[in-house]
């Protein structure tokens, strides 16, 4: 039997035209038939990825410059000794709504949702935040809000030449062992709704997520699937996996292969 939940009250606000109330069996059977196209559209955006890591490159010929913590700094400098960067950038600067008290809301909602970023530093991956700001005011406004992502501000052309000078944005760099620096990808618009998970982060540059099951160009960088993950404050302890760590993901993903076997008999 289905049911139709009335939530609308005389007088009140519009009655909401819910789905039907069925059995475990039913909403079973449903959530397996919409898991079809999940697992479909999770196979199209790994497969998305892997086109995205054989886009061409852009050299990046120009020098930028940028005011930092510890004060001037290149675009090379970003890096932080990584090989691979990406640039978000935020609209904290007179003439933004919020300014001097508040960055964007747009900008800061995704700054809220950035995860640790030691995870992406374990990848090559630097992420920072560019914005106009002084320095001292990013400074204040990261100590309220509780961000630990590396902000700078930018003194030069790097937003117009780079498609973000009247929008947010987020750019992607690679430095090559020359330290030559190619622009790899862009994204903005709705584009930018997905970021601040690791994983999205990872999947648009141009080494992904560096793990063996990926499907890239011959040489890339990869690593056994889960093994290098860790906490974010045990990195710099760990230069290697931990040996009961890869044990514990080992077993783990073979019950996860046996189990999506079972599913497909």
């Amino acid at each position: 039997m289905t049911t139709s939940i009335e939530n609308g009250k005389k007088g009140g606000p519009p009655t909401m035209h819910t789905p039907p109330v069925v059995s475990p069996k039913a909403w079973e059977a449903a959530r397996e038939q919409l898991l079809v196209k999940e697992k479909a559209q999770t196979r199209a955006r790994d497969a998305l990825a892997a086109e995205r890591r054989r886009m061409p490159w852009m050299a990046v010929e120009k020098t930028y410059a940028f005011d930092g913590p510890a004060g001037k700094a290149s675009l090379l400098d970003l890096f932080d000794g990584r090989r691979q960067l990406i640039v978000y950038r935020a609209f904290f600067e007179p003439g933004v709504f919020g300014w001097p008290d508040h960055a964007c809301r747009g900008c800061s909602m995704v700054a809220d949702q950035v995860a640790h970023v030691a995870h992406l530093n374990a990848r090559d991956t630097t992420l920072v935040f560019v914005s106009r700001a002084p320095q001292a005011d990013i400074a204040r406004l990261k100590a309220r809000m509780g961000w630990e992502i590396p902000w700078f501000t930018l003194t030069d052309s790097f937003d117009a030449d780079f498609g973000v000078h009247e929008w947010h944005g987020t750019n992607v760099f690679y430095r090559d062992a020359g330290d030559r620096v190619f622009r790899t990808y862009f994204l903005n618009n709705r584009g930018d709704e997905q970021m601040g998970n690791t994983w999205n982060y990872l999947d648009i540059t141009p080494l992904g997520r560096q793990e063996v099951w990926e499907d890239s160009p011959e040489g890339y960088p990869q690593t056994p699937t889960y093994k290098w993950w860790n906490w974010h404050d045990n990195y710099a302890e760990e230069a290697a996996p931990d040996k009961k760590w890869v044990e514990i993901s080992t077993a783990g993903e073979a019950a996860f292969r046996e189990q999506s076997l079972k599913a497909k008999r």
